[in-house]
């Protein structure tokens, strides 16, 4: 083995899809082509004014400057507390049931190594974010897909889990509204899915990274809000998209207490907290940006509608999404989700994200992300109408 050979474990880890992603935009640029992006979900408007305006205050005072707790501030555990008891209804103890988190991809990689070891399994949407899956196999244990199909609403089908599957399994990663699906909660899923996990003894890791990016008056709930939830479950609370915060990296780990407990001890030995200033800003953006968020959503459902009725002009018909920031549509007749993708970059210097980077299941059908300035975007789609239509 030579001395830079990477571990086993990375080896069996595909790249990662959104670097490379950002390595194709960059040699067409170097190449002088003007591509336009509708790849990553990185929100191009501004973080709002009194999170930044928290952060310049807190930033300055000495005492944010040292180590932070693992544990977050008093101040930053009561807000979330107190975000969820009024956003979703949910009771959520400040001192035992949330604790920070250095954005929603560290804590459900985190999760992986404080609670997956080698031989167990963990169950993961597909297609779904690649860290449901890629943080079970670099803590060595295996990911076994769940299946999110249109004629099922992209709800996983619980009753076709392979009985020896679920007994390894000891996490179940779930997202809704989903990425990359844009699908919302099916009514009674989350109800299967707590019966589920209590059946086989497995802890449920929902990620609510997009709650707060809803349309057409929707309102996204929480999975702990449902009866029994608290007792097999935990919920990782993101502020990168609503809040528009995603180079921050701030989010929180809430629910099961025991969980909750474990979550902390590995995180003591990890890393050193999240910084206080971070914290206080986020505390600024749960009690003061409900304005800001539903401008923002309004900003996104006019894309939305946009890039629904532009596909709909090439022959890609698609049901418009209740939330997230992404469309997701089937690939043309003839295509597979990367040929596609790559006639779209060739023919329109737009970038598109092929379906089967987040799965299996994900193979035809391409998603668009809705983080794009709306002359950029409008561009972008002006540029797929005239080269594909």
């Amino acid at each position: 083995m030579a001395l830079t050979d990477p571990s086993r474990r990375l080896e069996a880890m595909p790249p990662y899809m959104f670097a490379e992603l950002e390595k194709r935009v960059a040699d067409k640029k170097a190449s002088g082509i003007d591509v336009i992006s509708l790849g990553i979900g990185d929100p191009d408007m501004p973080t709002y004014p009194a999170v930044v305006e928290a952060m310049c205050e807190a930033v300055g005072i000495n005492s944010n400057q040292k180590y932070p707790s693992n544990r977050g501030r008093t101040e930053f555990r009561s807000a979330m507390a107190s975000f969820y008891a009024k956003r979703f209804g949910v009771e959520i103890d400040p001192e035992t049931e949330v604790i920070p988190a250095i954005g929603a991809k560290e804590a459900i990689y985190n999760l992986c190594f404080a609670f997956l070891d080698p031989g167990d399994v963990a169950l993961a949407s597909d297609p779904g974010y690649p860290v449901y899956s890629g943080g079970p196999i670099l803590a060595g244990a295996e990911p076994i897909t769940l299946p999110l199909l249109p004629e099922r609403d992209f709800a996983p089908d619980l009753s076709a889990v392979d009985p020896d599957d679920a007994q390894r399994a000891r996490l179940m990663f779930l997202n809704y509204p989903n990425n990359p699906c844009g699908a919302v909660v099916p009514d009674g899923l989350f109800e299967d899915v707590v019966e589920f996990a209590r059946e086989h003894e497995i802890l449920v890791v929902h990620d609510n990274a997009y709650s707060e990016t809803t349309y057409d008056g929707y309102v996204a709930p929480s999975f702990l809000a449902t009866p029994g939830a608290m007792d097999v479950g935990i919920e990782v609370f993101s502020l990168s998209k609503g809040y528009n915060m995603t180079g921050w990296r701030v989010g929180a780990v809430l629910g099961n207490r025991d969980a909750i407990q474990t979550y902390w001890r590995l995180k003591t030995n990890v890393d050193s907290g999240l910084f206080e200033a971070i914290q206080l800003a986020a505390v600024a953006a749960l009690e003061n940006c409900s304005d800001d968020v539903q401008a923002m959503n309004e900003v996104y459902a006019r894309r939305r509608d946009l890039t629904v009725e532009t596909l709909a002009d090439i022959g890609v018909e698609v049901r418009k999404p209740k939330g997230t920031i992404y469309v997701w549509a089937p690939v043309p007749e003839g295509h597979t989700s990367t040929s596609f993708a790559e006639q779209v970059l060739e023919d329109a210097a737009v970038i598109i994200s092929p379906g089967s980077m987040y799965g299996a299941s994900g193979e035809g059908w391409f998603r668009i992300s809705l983080t794009t300035p709306d002359d950029r975007l409008a561009e972008a789609l002006d540029r797929m109408r005239t080269h594909l239509a």
